[in-house]
């Protein structure tokens, strides 16, 4: 190895034995602080229970919302409607959601019938509000009973709506075997000797036309013709008769949509006698379409199982509550809607709390309809027979005071008669 290599290499291992002394000398790190105690972690939030669903009832009204007759069909939903948002806070507080359901039967038995089919199809209707036409009513209420849905009626009338003995069918009025004979009696009671009967052909109209011609015969009165039409605008074939024959009064069956026309072309044709109606007659279109023709000659009466909301001592604050919410005069049938409602909704409640607060089934409801006992409504206190007719019923002979249908809730009672239904 030559010395220049290994002078190098010498100097080499002197510099690095240099730059080794020069080196910090290594020292111990510091002892770590120990670490300051920690905070316990928090908690996980409890996992929130789930929120109990809302349970909604449903509870259904039939009447005719359009149509001739949908005036008082209307009303009797807003009645029940006004019932439900008055009265549910005892359901609501039970943890359920009040839902009303309208139905259009237009006053027409199929109609009605394809409305049921839907009605008993849907779970959470637990009551039907309903109807306003017997002929609807009948055939609809088959539905109801075989699906075991409470029907709380407002104003059927014919008897076959209760003596078919159906557990779910109830009504909150009278009977028309009480009511035509209540017409006769009031006609024979007024001097009528004899009479001209005529009906619209339906469940209702031919029904109770045929108590009064019955009632009116017994008593005495002659009969001079009972007549069944469907004609809806020109009478002249009946009316004609009835000038020949000249009865003392002249009696419809049915609804003021006919009725009145009728009376109006008899009064026109000459004929002064009395005519008289049933509750099918009430409403506010029957002056709007006979006009004077009412008020002349012997004059028009009609009986009814629904006097005007005002003569009820307990539907003061209905008719401002019903007036402010709607913009108009409660009509016939809208405090029974109100009414039926009512009992509805009660006979839901004690369902509900007998099942521990939970929705109850059908068959409860039906059965807690029967069960009720003086329910105070406004339009009187109520408990049902075994066939589901009130055990008392009010029956009113009403005069059609004026020709203005803004007075029609101001037409005078002739007579108030408190009646038992026929036993079942």
């Amino acid at each position: 190895m030559s010395k220049k290599l290994f002078g190098l290499l010498g100097l080499l291992v002197i510099a690095s034995m240099l730059l080794s002394a020069c080196a910090a000398p290594a020292t111990e790190a510091p002892a770590a602080e120990a670490p300051a105690a920690e905070a316990p972690a928090a908690e996980a939030p409890a996992a929130e229970a789930p929120a109990a669903e809302v349970v909604t009832i449903k509870i259904a009204t039939q009447s005719p919302l359009s149509g001739d007759m949908s005036v008082v069909g209307v009303d009797i939903k807003n009645g029940a409607e006004l019932a439900m948002e008055q009265l549910g806070a005892p359901l609501a507080a039970l943890g359920f959601k009040l839902e009303l359901a309208p139905f259009d039967d237009q006053g027409n038995p199929e109609t009605g019938v394809a409305n049921a089919k839907q009605i008993v199809s849907d779970p959470a209707i637990m009551c039907v509000v309903g109807h306003y036409n017997s002929g609807v009513q009948i055939p609809s209420s088959e539905e109801y009973h075989s699906a075991g849905l409470a029907n709380v009626s407002p104003a059927n009338t014919n008897p076959k709506v209760t003596t078919r003995g159906y557990a779910e069918v109830n009504r909150i009025v009278g009977r028309d075997d009480v009511q035509g004979k209540v017409g006769a009696n009031f006609a024979s009671q007024q001097g009528m000797k004899s009479f001209f009967a005529i009906h619209d052909k339906t469940a209702y109209g031919q029904g109770i036309a045929e108590f009064f011609k019955q009632e009116a015969e017994t008593l005495g009165m002659e009969n001079k013709g009972f007549e069944g039409t469907e004609e809806k605008a020109n009478f002249d074939a009946l009316t004609t008769q009835i000038v020949a024959s000249s009865p003392d009064v002249v009696y419809f069956g049915g609804m003021y949509s006919q009725a009145a026309i009728l009376f109006k072309q008899a009064r026109e044709k000459g004929y002064e006698g009395m005519f008289l109606s049933d509750d099918g007659f009430d409403s506010t279109d029957a002056a709007k379409i006979g006009g004077e023709t009412l008020i002349t000659g012997a004059g028009t009466y009609y009986s009814t199982v629904s006097g005007p909301a005002a003569v009820y001592p307990g539907t003061a604050k209905f008719i401002a509550d019903f007036k402010a919410k709607y913009s108009s005069e409660p009509q016939p049938f809208a405090a029974q809607g109100y009414d039926a409602m009512a009992i509805c909704l009660k006979a839901i409640e004690d369902a509900a709390v007998a099942n521990g607060g939970k929705l109850p089934e059908r068959a409860a409801v039906t059965a807690a309809i029967r069960a009720l006992k003086d329910f105070a409504g406004i339009t009187g206190t109520f408990t049902f027979n075994s066939i589901g007719d009130p055990v008392t019923a009010q029956y009113f002979i009403i005069k059609v005071d004026s020709a203005n249908p803004d007075d029609w809730s101001k037409n005078s009672i002739a007579q108030t008669l408190d009646i038992a239904p026929p036993a079942p």
